[in-house]
């Protein structure tokens, strides 16, 4: 499975993960893939995996999300390498510990850090790459989790919430400028990152992620929910009385 339009690079920031390499792998055909992580050097079975599906190159990059004063000039960097950028997405992120980061102030810091800050940091300056370009594609994975804040996961859920409403900003401001973002907002996903927990009513895994990606780039769309049930299932939560949401479990 393959979109259709050019094959200009595609830029993975999160090369470990599972979502990503999954899409990373669909997209793949006939283009150069540039997989962004930190140990950059250990990512020899990602980088077969992505020849195998008949990338014309793969090379990887090192990358801390965390350090923010390295984003402007890696993305820069990547182009300047490589080419213009046809596609980047945003992979990366940590579901941390919330019991831990209830009473740890730098836990709850860090998290909403990887996973809030640095995605706005990553995003402004790859819009104003791809802007310049006049062209290109930002692939950007919120949550349900962030579409209203639960007790069981706050932390990560409040800056999914954050993320989501910046990147549905971000797709109107682009809109004209030849830029597009697909919004994604997956419900459970079960895979490493959730592993141990018991997945959530209509949870879905990382192939199927990867499928319902495609095929929203394909057509176009800046949002997309996966599965899409969870779209009306949203208007349901939003109704629901304070009282019953706090005794919802993760």
């Amino acid at each position: 499975m393959t979109t259709t339009g050019d094959h200009d690079t595609l830029l993975l920031l999160g090369g470990r993960s599972e979502i990503g390499m999954e899409l990373a792998a669909r997209l793949a055909p006939g283009r150069t893939v540039v997989l962004a992580a930190r140990r950059s050097g250990e990512l020899s079975a990602q980088v077969t995996r992505l020849q195998e599906a008949g990338a014309r190159s793969v090379h990887t990059v090192e990358f801390d999300a965390d350090d923010l004063a390295s984003h402007g000039p890696l993305l820069q960097d990547v182009a300047s390498a490589h080419g213009s950028l046809g596609t980047v997405v945003l992979a990366f992120g940590i579901l941390g510990d919330q019991a831990r980061a209830e009473s740890d102030a730098a836990h709850a810091v860090a998290v909403v850090h990887t996973d809030y800050v640095a995605q706005v940091s990553v995003l402004t300056h790859a819009a104003a790459l791809l802007r310049a370009q006049g062209k290109g594609r930002l692939v950007v994975f919120s949550s349900i989790a962030g579409m209203r804040v639960r007790k069981a996961n706050y932390v990560y859920g409040s800056a999914k919430a954050g993320l989501d409403g910046f990147a549905s900003g971000l797709t109107d401001a682009l809109h004209g400028s030849g830029v597009s973002l697909l919004l994604v907002r997956p419900g459970f996903v079960i895979g490493s990152m959730t592993e141990g927990m018991t997945p959530a009513p209509f949870s879905s895994t990382p192939d199927q992620v990867a499928d319902a990606v495609v095929r929203a780039l394909d057509k176009g769309r800046a949002r997309v929910w996966i599965p899409g049930v969870l779209a009306p299932i949203t208007i349901v939560m939003n109704l629901l009385p304070a009282w019953i949401w706090r005794k919802m479990p993760r």
